[in-house]
């Protein structure tokens, strides 16, 4: 059939083909909204593909995106969609609305024990149980609580609220943060006097909110990352914090650079970290110095990658330099900032992942073989490692403790046990639990949590952390939930998630796949799993799913797949390569329109991630490859299971067009009739309201999905 449709101004061809008879579905029989198809031929590199969804893609001028700004037809195709979704996930509400329920009900109330700050004040949120938002306070060293503020009132009036860098000033008498109040990930600064009670916005807009901001040594000055119209952070400001004109500090001109700004651990300096995914470049403003341009710590050397911090009289600079993929760590002199020795060598496939100093001992969080320890060193040389015995575990450092603690705080936990806090004294080595988040009604040893290896076509090891009931015997086939990233050289930790409990309680299995493209076995695994090797990440997905079939954990045909954002990527590919692997597949903001994303010069990300993508603009080999693996690209005639993609309407990193045009792709090619349904959120960004009772929400639905899914499979 050929018609001829009128689109933003433009007459355009609009083709389509008669689908095939499509066998009874177990779903509400609903007509999807049909998405014009056009001829729209893109030439690159001298290749020509056909982007036939390439009109959903709309950026404004000025502002940010709302329904009422897009073009008419590009409006109401996406008012369709809203309706759909809605139509098809209707009657999973009452199983959506029981999850929902048991959630709450397990909900504890949490009090996080924060460590205390140099001069003795105890920071501290609480999420009372009930409530969706956080309770800031302080507790002075004479044990009088001060309530700071309730972000319940800072969300009033606000269809999207999310929070970020809450932090205190070294004299204790500011306290900052970023928040969100639009959806776009472009935040405001907030500032409290702690002594007068009154908040004060010092940024109105476009500041950059994740590790974006800082108090200088002094307590004098702000510290912030300015965003530009692209949403690249790309310039460091100085304001007072009483008030007062902002000054530049320094400018980005680089869009291939990213900029973070924190304080060393002894607030001896303000560091401005410039680097990407293959480079950096730290500046140090000394204090004492707070208003005079930063020095650069190395000139930026593509390959090179370095941070820094300091412990006692030298600074720290962990580095891949010379070969050390997996990190060492160097002592420099703090004036001259030559190297004076060598104080962790490289060790191949031990990673460091982060240094946090203390006066009396330096932290080494680290991984060996997929699993986290904690290495102390003193200054006398000697080291003691500090390990736990679970099958799967996560480790977190606490941020903001005192340079003078005694001990430091770390946050344990398992998929099978909430967060736990431990001081591990660094006289004795004593650890001290200083709080435990309980959850009502729940039991850690009614679930087993195991560390399967599932094999690769090359020979691989991939690990997966698996969660079960323990009344479930191991050799008993149950539905499963199958989860992963693989991207950027992030490890997919074994936290816990009362969600993920709640699906287990239902019946299922619930898998962590730590494929490659993470960082769980080191540098190596990540560079196996990027650019011209990105396709491991999704066979590794589709062998630890075959294993767990394989070994009896998961019933056949009842496996549905779940990633977010490159997660996404993960898990559609994955589905492209082998659609009948799959029972469901959910997808949140998927990163989908790889070669198109990868092609757009001016999107906020891009020039950053080409390391780990590849260029397509200028690479044709870089091009040939992630057009062969793309989501959006590599979508065939094969009956493609459920499909439940997510998308926010603000989101400047994935945007709403990605999933919108793969979900379009899928209907338009998929010879069953299952439904591909994209639920679009017109007021998030990439990630939701930082709502508790939101969460919870989205997890229902998506575990209602899963079980109609493996139920009708």
């Amino acid at each position: 059939m050929i018609a001829v449709s009128f689109f933003d101004g433009f007459f355009i061809l609009v083709t389509s083909t008669a689908s095939p008879a499509l066998p009874e579905s177990p779903w509400p029989d609903l007509p999807p909204p049909l998405a014009p198809r056009e001829q729209r031929e893109i030439l690159q590199l001298g290749r020509s593909r056909i982007d036939a969804y390439a009109w959903m893609k709309f950026i404004p001028q000025s502002g940010s995106r709302s329904l009422d700004l897009l073009p008419s037809p590009l409006r109401e195709h996406l008012k369709a969609e809203m309706d759909y979704a809605q139509g098809i996930l209707r009657p999973l509400e009452p199983e959506a609305e029981r999850f929902h329920r048991r959630m709450v009900e397990r909900a504890p109330e949490i009090n996080e024990p924060l460590p205390a700050s140099s001069t003795g004040w105890r920071y501290d949120f609480k999420l009372p149980a009930g409530c969706s938002h956080r309770i800031f306070c302080r507790m002075g060293p004479d044990g009088e609580e001060q309530l700071l503020f309730d972000e319940a009132d800072r969300a009033s009036g606000h269809a999207y609220y999310r929070a970020t860098g809450h932090q205190h000033s070294p004299d204790d008498r500011w306290f900052v943060w970023a928040e969100d109040v639009v959806g776009a990930d472009r935040h405001r600064i907030c500032v409290l006097d702690m002594v007068s009670g009154i908040i004060r916005t010092v940024v109105e807009a476009d500041a950059f909110g994740y590790g974006g901001f800082t108090f200088s040594p002094s307590s004098r000055h702000l510290f912030w990352i300015w965003r530009d119209a692209h949403s690249r952070p790309t310039r460091l400001y100085r304001s007072p914090v009483e008030g007062g004109e902002a000054v530049l500090v320094h400018e980005e001109h680089d869009p291939a650079i990213f900029m973070q700004v924190a304080r060393t651990a002894a607030d001896s300096f303000v560091a401005l970290t410039l680097g990407g995914p293959d480079v950096s470049e730290v500046r140090l403003i000394a204090a004492g110095a707070e208003t005079e341009p930063p020095r650069i710590l190395r000139p930026r050397q593509r390959g090179i990658r370095y941070e820094v911090n300091e412990w006692g009289d030298a600074l720290l600079m962990l580095t891949d330099a010379d070969g050390a993929i997996d990190r060492k760590l160097l002592c420099l002199d703090p004036v001259s900032f030559a190297v004076r020795r060598e104080l962790v060598p490289h060790r191949p496939g031990v990673p460091i992942i982060a240094v946090l100093p203390f006066a009396d001992a330096l932290v080494r969080l680290e991984r060996v073989e997929g699993l986290q320890r904690l290495v102390l060193t003193y200054p006398d040389g000697k080291e003691t490692t500090v390990g736990f015995d679970e099958p799967a575990y996560c480790l977190e450092l606490t941020p903001a403790q005192s340079y003078a603690a005694r001990q430091v705080r770390i946050v344990h936990q398992t998929p099978a046990s909430p967060p736990r806090w431990i001081d591990v004294d660094f006289a004795s080595g004593a650890r001290c639990v200083v709080g435990q988040e309980r959850l009502k009604g729940f039991d850690p040893a009614a679930y087993r949590v195991e560390r399967l290896h599932a094999r690769a076509a090359d020979g691989e090891c991939i690990h997966i952390t698996v969660l079960s009931r323990r009344d479930a015997a191991a050799e008993t086939p149950l539905p499963l939930l199958l989860t992963g990233y693989g991207a950027y050289g992030i490890a997919s930790e074994a936290r816990f998630s009362l969600p993920a409990t709640v699906l287990v309680d239902a019946g299922f299995r619930y898998a962590i796949a730590h494929v490659r493209g993470g960082s769980e076995k080191g540098a190596r695994w990540y560079r196996d799993g990027c650019r011209m090797n990105k396709r491991n990440s999704m066979t590794d997905f589709i062998a630890c799913a075959q294993h767990l079939q394989g070994i009896g954990h998961a019933a056949p045909g009842k496996i549905v797949a779940h990633g977010v954002s490159a997660g996404g990527l993960l898990v559609c590919g994955a589905m492209n390569i082998d659609p009948q692997s799959w029972a469901g597949v959910i997808a949140q903001v998927p990163f989908v329109d790889m070669l198109n994303t990868m092609s757009d010069a001016d999107h906020p990300l891009v020039p950053l991630l080409r390391p780990d993508w590849g260029d397509p603009l200028a690479d044709p080999e870089a091009y040939d490859y992630i057009a062969s693996i793309s989501p959006y690209e590599n979508v065939k005639r094969a009956a493609y299971p459920p499909l439940l993609c997510t998308a926010g309407l603000k989101d400047d990193r994935v945007p709403y067009w990605e999933p919108a045009k793969l979900v379009a792709n899928i209907r338009h090619l998929s010879t069953g009739g299952n439904p591909a349904v994209l639920q679009l959120d017109p007021d998030s960004g990439h990630q939701q309201s930082d709502d508790l009772d939101r969460e919870f929400a989205q997890a229902a639905l998506f575990w209602a999905f899963a079980q109609h899914c493996v139920a009708v499979a």
